[in-house]
């Protein structure tokens, strides 16, 4: 018989440790919530001003580097034996534009790079812990429960209006992501409002769905280069308050490889708020 995902993610031994990288944003706390219930321990590095505090209450270590400090990170990990860790949460640009002091060690492997496109960065920091005996796991990797299903999530179905600027939708998005510009488009009447860039969604959902003025549909899936290991889509409760600030109507994601960030809340918000979430498959080989 195939193998679950929970018997896939299940530790070899009691209290296996996983390492944590965490970035903002709910997501890391969710994570270590679902993989200590599967029975391991969870050993953090959290970064300041990106991180929210309160994840040192959801892990049995926590330890806090600045933003470019790659070295003391490796070294916060080897420190408490991690040899499988995960990379969970963002950074923001606009932070790393601004405040970012990289170490020598960050500095090397910027040197590296030929692009500095965010999976070319992410693939040479991952190869870079790699190299130092620590394997960096899927982003599903833990996840049983919280990742996007397929069909309809939510009572009120989308009006055939808005299933025809969700196709539209899901194909631009496809495109944009081919040109790694991001995982968001929001669209109105087949005409693309909004292309997530360095703001983020929810920052996209807002300025689209105010030229929308109402109706706007939002699509986000994962690029069709994705490496699994980093910045997975994901939406949340936060999501569907900025998709309500600008009356958009309908929320689309990709089935098993998005995130819903308390799922719970997140659906009955999204009810209340008369908005529909849709989860669809990703084409074969995309």
């Amino acid at each position: 018989m195939p193998e679950t995902y929970a018997q896939r993610d299940a530790p070899q031994a009691k209290g296996d440790c996983i390492g944590l990288i965490a970035g903002n944003g709910r997501f890391p706390i969710i994570f270590a919530e679902n993989v200590k219930r599967l029975g391991y321990t969870v050993s953090a590095v959290a970064h300041i001003g990106e991180t929210a505090p309160e994840l040192a209450q959801y892990v049995d270590r926590i330890h806090w580097v600045k933003v470019g400090q790659f070295n003391k990170l490796i070294e916060a990990l080897k420190e408490d034996g991690v040899q499988q860790a995960v990379m969970l949460g963002g950074i923001s640009k606009t932070h790393v534009f601004t405040t970012v002091r990289p170490d020598l060690r960050a500095l090397a492997i910027f040197s590296r790079l030929k692009h500095w496109k965010d999976d070319g960065i992410l693939r040479e920091f991952a190869a870079e812990l790699e190299r130092e005996g620590i394997q960096i796991r899927e982003s599903t990797f833990g996840l049983t429960g919280v990742l996007m299903e397929e069909g309809v999530q939510t009572a009120r179905q989308p009006s055939e209006r808005e299933w025809e600027d969700i196709r539209y939708g899901w194909d631009v998005a496809r495109e944009i992501g081919l040109l790694d510009i991001g995982q968001c488009v929001v669209v109105k009447d087949r005409v693309v409002v909004a292309v997530e860039a360095a703001e983020g969604t929810d920052e996209a959902i807002r300025r689209g769905g105010t030229l929308a003025k109402e109706g706007a549909v939002v699509v986000k899936r994962c690029k069709p280069q994705q490496d699994l290991r980093f910045d997975l889509p994901a939406a949340g409760p936060q999501t569907i308050a900025a998709m309500q600030s600008v009356k958009a109507s309908a929320l689309v994601l990709e089935v098993g490889r998005s995130v819903l960030l308390d799922r719970v809340e997140m659906l009955a918000q999204a009810e209340r708020a008369g908005i529909a979430v849709v989860g669809l498959a990703g084409e074969p080989g995309s």
